[in-house]
């Protein structure tokens, strides 16, 4: 098995530090989800529909999922530091420019440019891929998005309460400062990985057909898809849930956030645990089966009358459990499926992965009217749980076809 190639931290010749891409991975998830407490108040400051104001997620998830399709394989072109410091820069002009809008069009156009930050998130697990194999880089994805994890459970909390404190613009400020540490820091650590580079940029374009014609592949993006489909119906819808139908406040809110993730985080830990021993496959497999689990009693529990916060927020965490276990099982199933392009898997597959997101969050925002409750986003999410069971279910099995009982893990 292939060994980590020696680090040493705010060393620019060797790989960076695993605390370098926790971080690189840690700002790109606080951009996407620190705001979601101020979206009411953001909604009445630019005096405008919530519908409106929440495409502030679902067209980040957008612009997100376009970005992902070529910052992967700019990245196997040129190299992942000069993409990921470039990325940083532009994501920091976005945010000024975020603080600086009078209306919420031109808040919008600035929250998309936001989305170059994705980037991080990308190109840190393109990093692991470059620097060990399929089964240790799914134990160290995982533990990266552990890392990362602790962000999101921390930054709804912090946002709520910086929007009592200050109101909504102080989240974005946060989001300014943190992207000039995490600047600074990358200029420093973040040492080149991708060594093997293709002869031209539209080489890489060329090999997209490689990628989109194996079955594999297309299994592992479709089980990521619908397993973090959930989530960011979830980020679309849960705002609104938790202060139009629980009347919650931004800060409780906020709280109420950080469950989830804290479920996230474990699930990663055991993801980082125990990846190499059980295989990507089982692992993607068991994560799907908990966070239906989990969505399955939430729907009786939501029909049957019983729509409280604490029911709502708290079996999610079985989501965000399962998740954390099959989410970084299954991106690496992506990378795994042509080494040569980790890069552009990484993007390709996250696309994917993102844009079905922005479909289900827009989808959440959508159905979420007066009246309704949180059913229609309890049923989305269980609809989504079921269709990544079902993909990851046809990988085992075409495996087993191919390889024998039990496939390649």
């Amino acid at each position: 098995m292939q060994a980590p190639p020696k680090v040493r931290f705010l060393d620019r010749t060797t790989p960076p530090h695993l605390v370098t891409l926790v971080l690189l991975s840690g700002v790109s998830a606080l951009a996407m989800n620190i705001f979601l407490p101020s979206l009411p108040n953001m909604t009445a400051w630019f005096d405008t529909d919530y519908r409106l104001m929440q495409l502030s997620v679902s067209l980040y998830l957008l612009v997100n999922a376009v970005l992902q399709i070529f910052i992967g394989p700019i990245s196997d072109r040129y190299g992942r530091r000069p993409v990921l410091l470039g990325a940083l820069v532009i994501f920091l002009l976005a945010t000024l420019g975020t603080l600086m809008a009078t209306t919420v069009e031109m808040f919008l156009l600035f929250r998309m440019g936001q989305a170059v930050v994705v980037a991080g998130i990308v190109l840190s697990r393109a990093v692991v891929r470059d620097m060990v194999d399929e089964a240790r880089s799914a134990s160290m994805i995982g533990y990266v998005t552990m890392g990362m994890a602790l962000v999101p459970m921390v930054g709804p909390m912090a946002g709520g309460l910086l929007d009592e404190a200050f109101g909504w613009q102080a989240s974005f400020l946060l989001l300014l400062a943190c992207g000039v540490a995490i600047l600074g820091l990358a200029f420093f650590d973040l040492g080149e990985t991708a060594r093997s580079r293709p002869a031209s940029l539209r080489a890489q374009f060329v090999e997209y057909p490689e990628l989109l014609t194996a079955r594999r592949f297309w299994g592992y993006c479709a089980a990521a898809g619908f397993a973090s489909g959930a989530f960011f119906a979830f980020l679309g819808g849960a705002p609104y849930v938790g202060t139009q139908v629980y009347g919650l406040s931004p800060s409780g809110l906020g709280l109420y956030f950080g469950a989830p993730a804290l479920g996230y985080a474990i699930g990663n830990f055991v993801s980082g645990r125990f990846s190499v021993r059980m295989g990507i496959n089982r692992m993607v497999l068991w994560g799907c089966v908990i966070s239906l689990f989990g969505l399955t009693i939430l729907t009786a529990l939501t029909l049957s009358g019983l729509d409280r916060a604490e029911v709502f927020f708290g079996f999610f965490v079985f989501v965000a459990l399962g998740n954390g276990m099959s989410l970084p099982n299954a991106t690496a199933g992506m990378l795994s499926v042509r080494p040569r392009l980790a890069g552009t898997a990484a993007g390709l597959g996250g696309a994917i992965t993102i844009g079905l997101g922005a479909a289900l969050s827009a989808l959440a925002g959508a159905l979420l009217i007066e009246g309704r409750g949180a059913l229609p986003l309890v049923l989305i999410m269980w609809s989504t749980a079921i269709l990544a069971l079902i993909s990851i279910r046809y990988v085992i099995a075409r495996e087993r076809r191919l390889y024998g009982f039990g496939g390649q893990g």
